[in-house]
């Protein structure tokens, strides 16, 4: 790797603290994540396996007929927690829509493809206690998770759908992990070209039927992650998926979240249509 691509890379995939927003949000979002967890109807700490992680909170909607979001937090596979993300919940439950948000094991601890071996195991105990498919809503690493989820086998999990995940909403996410080898991330992800490939689901389009794919970036996010959206959703277009890119004008890496918590934001809409969606044509099919 050349230096200066080498640097390029760095400053496409690791601007934490390039943006003031960053560090400015954090504590209001905790805060409004705080009080969420104290409101409505929630099933907090939730086990979906051994792990000291292994738990997710459920944020359940006044119609228990809801669809369900799966929300899969980011902070490059390295960082986060599923109470600072409590926040999220607020306007899709007000839209009709029950929320989960996971924690999951962090690098260095496990490999990227060992988190997306737990995210697994947490939607296959959500179907066998819920009985409903999720849509799959993530923000950067949590973005690459949820595509991820829409590229793998389920064969391993008795009693769930081989299609378990057919709706994804994946907002400024990594698809190939390759261009994150030559930065400082890495010395925490630990990957290699082969485990970069192996969990890069851009090279991984599922089987198209009933595939409904959204990859929803920032339009000041840097050149990196915008290539990156607008290659998956060329990828997985060609195989006959419903995938589209979706550039919300001005929002970065950090403020794009905010669309969350934005009654009438463009992103809320499309999330909450795109499950409702969802929700109705599996009812019909039952």
């Amino acid at each position: 790797m050349m230096l200066n691509a080498a640097v390029e890379y760095e400053a496409d995939y690791n601007d934490q603290g390039h943006h003031q927003e960053y560090f400015d949000r954090i504590e209001r979002r905790e805060m409004l994540a705080m009080a969420y967890r104290l409101a409505g109807e929630t099933m907090l700490n939730q086990a979906y396996g051994s792990g000291e992680r292994h738990r997710y909170d459920l944020f359940s909607a006044a119609d228990k007929q809801a669809p369900v979001v799966v929300y899969i937090h980011g902070g490059y596979w390295q960082r986060g927690d599923r109470k600072d993300y409590s926040f999220v919940a607020r306007e899709l439950n007000a839209n009709g829509i029950t929320v989960a948000i996971p924690s999951y094991s962090l690098c260095p601890a496990v490999s990227v493809m060992e988190i997306g071996d737990e995210i697994q195991r947490c939607l296959a105990v959500l179907w066998n206690r819920i009985g409903k498919r999720p849509t799959l809503v993530g923000h950067s690493a949590g973005g690459h998770l949820a595509a991820e989820m829409m590229a793998r086998d389920w064969s391993g999990f008795p009693g769930v759908p081989a299609d378990l995940v057919r709706t994804a909403y994946a907002i400024n996410g990594i698809f190939d992990l390759a261009p994150l080898i030559d930065t400082s991330l890495n010395k925490v992800l630990g990957l290699t070209t082969g485990t970069a490939r192996a969990a890069s689901p851009l090279f991984r389009p599922p089987s198209p039927k009933g595939r409904r794919f959204v990859a929803a970036v920032g339009g000041a996010e840097s050149k990196g992650v915008l290539n990156q959206s607008r290659q998956i959703v060329a990828n997985w277009s060609e195989v006959g998926i419903d995938a589209r890119c979706e550039v919300v004008a001005g929002a970065n890496h950090f403020t794009i979240i905010d669309e969350l918590i934005t009654p009438g934001s463009s992103i809320l809409k499309q999330i909450v249509t795109i499950a409702h969606e969802a929700n109705a044509a599996l009812a019909s099919q039952c």
